[in-house]
């Protein structure tokens, strides 16, 4: 019994591994004014939020005080890879209108002015 308690269990993990959506993981920023950083995607209510988990700059890692605020902010899925809620920007402290498309390892995020029709975009890579 032991044993196929542990084995479902093993099951039911891969089964919830294999299900992540594909924005869920670390990814890592392009440079803005110099520093980038490591976000981790998770779900947060119905949506999903990043929070900055590591920065760097050009001497390396470095204790931001952004690390542990959140840059994507309730990113709802749209379909097709596609997400639309808010992104922060912490050089300037903006909030803007944010859009993501996730292409496999890759995430093209637009931080958006007049209704989107005016966007600023980073190419961030997932790497775990």
């Amino acid at each position: 019994m032991k044993r196929f308690t542990l084995t479902l269990l093993a099951a039911l993990g891969l089964a919830a591994a294999a299900s992540a959506d594909p924005i869920e993981g670390v990814w890592q920023t392009e440079p803005d004014d110099g520093s980038y950083a490591y976000v981790t995607v998770a779900p947060c209510g119905g949506n999903y939020c990043g929070t900055i988990t590591r920065t760097f700059d050009s001497g390396g890692e470095y204790n931001s005080p952004n690390k542990g605020r959140q840059i994507v902010r309730n990113m709802a899925a749209q379909g097709g890879g596609a997400y639309e809620g808010q992104v922060w920007r912490p050089s300037n402290d903006k909030v803007y209108l944010g859009k993501i498309q996730i292409n496999g390892n890759q995430m093209a995020l637009r931080g958006c002015v007049a209704g989107g029709l005016i966007c600023a975009r980073q190419n961030w890579v997932k790497i775990q």
